[in-house]
């Protein structure tokens, strides 16, 4: 097979960040925590590592909370003030082989503003916490099959988006669900823009989210090429031809996108 498009094509994919990007060792995203974010309190009564995080389990005095900040050194008994965060229910951590059924992903511990600088936002650690565990899980990332957009994929946002109320829509779960089913059928789905590339290989790239989907298996992020320009955090509904397993080249595919989307107005 003659190669030199396949590999010319991952190039620019790869040189745009559109979601093709093989995995890599998780490094913490370098966003400082605003000054007005929310604390909590509360003695740690369990710790434990994983993948780069410190799991607490906090006692309030009112209900205990799992909590996950960057990795640090913390003793049982010792009572702490973390930055509250997004909160993900039924979490699995395979390092640790163990679901949590609720885990708050947070910035760090207050108090640690010498550090501040290298914690990330409450949701880039959650996004960071589920790169670590997948890479944890899966060390060879060579040939793969990628829901959504595999290294460079968007975080998921706690957001709920009613589905598409058309005979012919889906939620993003859905899509990547009845993939291979919807494959080359027309789909409509109604979601939140919380990424956007435009012009490359012709086509402006969305990555649509409505609250559903696994983020651990990355079916939570939609990716959708379309000829029309959007605002990212705009809501819309997109109407185009799904695609299952789409292989762009290079090892890299898609488990589920939706291609020459238009804008249902």
């Amino acid at each position: 097979m003659y190669r030199k498009p396949a590999l010319l094509i991952f190039a620019v994919l790869f040189s745009f960040n559109i979601g093709f990007e093989p995995k890599q060792v998780m490094s913490m995203p370098k966003a400082s925590t605003p000054a007005n974010a929310p604390i909590a309190t509360g003695t740690i009564v369990e710790t434990m590592n994983a993948s780069g995080y410190t799991y607490m389990l906090v006692d309030s005095g009112a209900e205990k909370n799992w909590v996950a900040v960057p990795a640090t050194t913390v003793e049982n008994g010792t009572v702490v003030n973390y930055y509250e965060g997004m909160v993900m229910k039924d979490f699995t951590s395979k390092t640790l082989n163990r679901t949590f059924d609720a885990v708050i992903f947070s910035s760090g511990l207050a108090g640690q503003e010498a550090e501040a600088a290298q914690q990330p936002a409450a949701g880039d650690s959650f996004s960071a916490a589920v790169k670590a565990e997948k890479t944890a899980s899966e060390p060879s990332p060579a040939m793969e099959i990628s829901s959504g957009s595999a290294g460079a994929i968007a975080p998921l946002e706690e957001i709920s988006i009613e589905k598409a109320t058309a005979a012919n829509g889906y939620t993003v779960e859905e899509i990547f669900e009845k993939a291979k089913k919807l494959a080359g059928e027309k789909v409509q789905v109604h979601g939140k823009v919380v990424k956007f590339s435009q012009l490359i290989m012709g086509k402006n790239w969305i990555h649509l989210q409505d609250g559903t989907g696994n983020p651990m298996q990355n079916s939570h992020d939609l990716v959708v090429t379309t000829n029309e320009t959007v605002e990212v955090n705009s809501i819309i509904t997109i109407e185009g031809i799904l695609a299952a397993e789409k292989d762009f080249g290079a090892g890299y595919k898609y488990a589920a996108i939706v291609e020459d989307a238009s804008i249902i107005k």
